[in-house]
């Protein structure tokens, strides 16, 4: 195993031999500055002792929490006080988000919301139309780019960050580095991508250390296939750029002529050179010593140059005082990779946290005991089910919530990642999901509350955005665009042109962004959320398949979790507590934490439960 080794702090190491000497100092010398240099060796090391300690301090995040709370924002939509929204709206006409505009009152909101992670989404820089050329970087292709201002998923250098979110573009790493250092004085650990699957087709590193060979650089171009290969490559067929839409503001920029000879697959594992509209053809795959198209072999041992490269990165990252890297598309990544380079990246940093992006329940358990990730997506268990009851479909049933914690993710829920909202799904308040925000609300407790693994917002959840409109490349999907320069309406009203003081949102808003406030506090400072056990209750009283109830208990802390989907029926049932979970320490009075409100029930062995339609209850008895 190859050591990783963390960056030193500025003062460190020992007084050599030649310093002395150079000082014109020697022990043996003279005993009178045998004594001097004594006193003056302990002095620096006491010296060198503060400026460690000093340093270790001030990259230090202490996070209090029992339960990590995530708050996943794209810094071009998150400042962006532009309200122009002209659909395939320039950087000029709709105007971007700067890492500037995250300001310290910024983050005051996010810790207002018991927000302890902060998942800078879209940082790194990635193919976009905007032009800067000025800067020594090449424009990139409109015939390999998706919207405007590119996806945040099509990585054009992997030691740069995004010249859009720069005041300055020359000193964009330091407004980048700042961002990261006011996140750290606001005790918030910060999250990155890291996109270990594909890289933009533009791909070419201006800012990568000296050390470091680029992508395909070396590459045997000949071959299909080669483990010494960054890409794979159809030999002697150019790649062919599909036919986008003709009626856009973009179509006379995507003139078909992006040269690639000979064609990389592309990210989505096609291997041919004409890949279609709905593919990731803007997107190369990267070789991890799999052959694809020979039975999916593969050829680890020499390790591959991507795996090298790849690790290199995110030691990178990490020296940068990253605190955590999502990892996209983590299975379309070998586990054997995964296996190899997170233990020696968290060699600089113990502390990192790698969350992957994960689709198939069936291999979980392996990415997470073989593949070493710390918390995975639970989108196609809980978020799907959770999605259904929201939305009131006929096939919508709480036993989804039993499947997903009693057996898809049984043993390791606290590993789970849980969310309604992020990048990728439609808004929850849009018209295609469920059309008012408030629908969400006991689905949302059920997220933050049904393990100890991490819960995550996405900006403009917690205010009710909608995403409506046709943003740009993305069409009016219920989602706001990644692909494009846009102000996100709802949001802005909690910006208020900066002030983050929410002075433009209405009472609904305020009262639902009061709502997470109080189900975030009690989700990051709960004892038995975050150790406790779990008892589902049986179906009692009124309970329909709209209704669930569970307890989460420790031995300091009881909840009583109690939700109701039914859009028209109210739950009433008198819930009994079993004797092993009354024998636990009680919380006195009994409180229903989401409201603060003391309810009057007398002790005994259960406890009164009066809901109505689409509500949650949080009782600490």
């Amino acid at each position: 195993m190859i050591m990783v080794r963390g960056k030193a702090c500025k003062g460190q190491g020992l007084i050599s031999p030649k310093v002395k000497r150079q000082a014109g100092l020697s022990f043996a010398q003279n005993p009178f500055f045998d004594r001097i240099w004594y006193s003056f060796l302990i002095i620096c090391c006491a010296f060198i002792t503060l400026s460690l300690s000093s340093c270790a301090q001030k990259k230090s995040v202490v996070m209090n929490d029992k339960k990590i709370v995530i708050y996943q924002l794209l810094p071009r939509l998150f400042g962006n006080k532009n309200t122009a929204n002209i659909p395939y709206g320039t950087i000029e006409q709709n105007g971007s988000g700067k890492f500037n505009d995250i300001t310290d009152k910024a983050l005051d909101g996010l810790k207002e919301l018991h927000v302890n992670y902060v998942w800078y989404t879209g940082a790194l820089a990635h193919a976009s139309l905007t032009d800067y050329s000025a800067y020594g970087i090449k424009v990139d292709d409109a015939d390999v780019v998706k919207g405007r201002a590119g996806s945040p998923y099509a990585i054009r250098d992997y030691y740069d960050v995004n010249p859009d979110l720069a005041v300055d573009v020359k000193n964009r790493m330091q407004e980048f580095e700042a961002l990261v250092q006011r996140s750290h004085a606001k005790n918030l650990k910060v999250i990155i991508d890291f996109v270990p699957n594909h890289v933009a087709r533009s791909y070419h590193s201006y800012a990568k250390p000296e050390n470091i060979v680029d992508f395909g650089a070396q590459d045997d171009v000949s071959k299909g296939f080669s483990p010494q290969n960054d890409f794979y490559y159809t030999p002697k067929q150019p790649f062919v750029a599909p036919n986008g839409p003709k009626n856009t503001p973009i179509a006379n920029l995507q003139d078909g002529k992006f040269e690639e000879n000979p064609a990389k697959a592309t990210g989505n594992n096609v291997f041919s050179p004409t890949p279609k509209y709905d593919d990731w053809y803007e997107t190369i795959k990267l070789n991890y010593g799999v052959d694809y198209q020979n039975g999916e072999q593969q050829y680890f041992d020499p390790i591959p140059p991507v795996w090298l490269k790849m690790r290199d990165i995110l030691v990178y990252w990490t020296k940068k005082g990253i605190d955590g890297f999502r990892c996209d598309m983590a299975e379309m990544v070998p586990i054997a990779f995964w296996n190899w380079v997170i233990p020696q990246v968290k060699q600089v940093n113990p502390d990192l946290i790698f969350l992957g992006e994960a689709y198939n329940p069936k291999v979980y358990k392996q990415y997470l005991e073989e593949g070493k990730f710390d918390y995975l997506y639970d989108k196609v268990g809980l978020y799907d089910g959770l999605k259904r009851l929201i939305r009131n479909e006929p096939n919508a049933d709480v036993k989804d919530i039993r499947q997903v914690w009693q057996v898809e993710s049984a043993g390791f829920g606290q590993h789970m990642l849980r969310f309604l909202e992020n990048h990728d799904e439609e808004r929850i308040a849009s018209a295609g999901f469920a059309g008012k925000a408030e629908l969400a609300l006991p689905a949302m407790v059920v997220s933050a509350t049904l393990g100890s693994g991490p819960v995550m917002l996405y900006f403009g959840q917690e205010v009710g955005e909608p995403a409506k409109g046709a943003e740009g490349f993305g069409g009016d999907d219920n989602r706001t665009s990644i692909f494009d320069y846009w102000g996100v309406p709802e949001h802005q009203k909690w910006m208020n042109n900066g002030a983050f003081d929410g002075a433009k949102l209405d009472a609904d808003q305020l009262k639902l962004r009061a709502f997470y406030q109080q189900l975030m506090k009690i989700t990051s400072q709960s004892d038995a959320i975050a150790e406790g056990g779990m008892y589902e209750v049986p179906q009692t009283g009124n309970m329909n398949n709209r209704m669930y109830a569970f307890i989460r208990s420790s031995a300091k802390q009881r909840l009583l979790v109690v939700v109701n989907f039914d859009r028209t029926k109210s739950l009433e049932a008198n819930i009994e507590i079993p004797d092993n979970i009354l024998k636990l320490k009680s919380s006195s009075p009994v409180t229903d934490l989401l409201t603060d409100r003391k309810l009057n029930i007398p002790p005994g062995t259960s406890i009164p439960v009066n809901m109505g339609p689409v509500s949650a209850q949080i009782i600490a008895f």
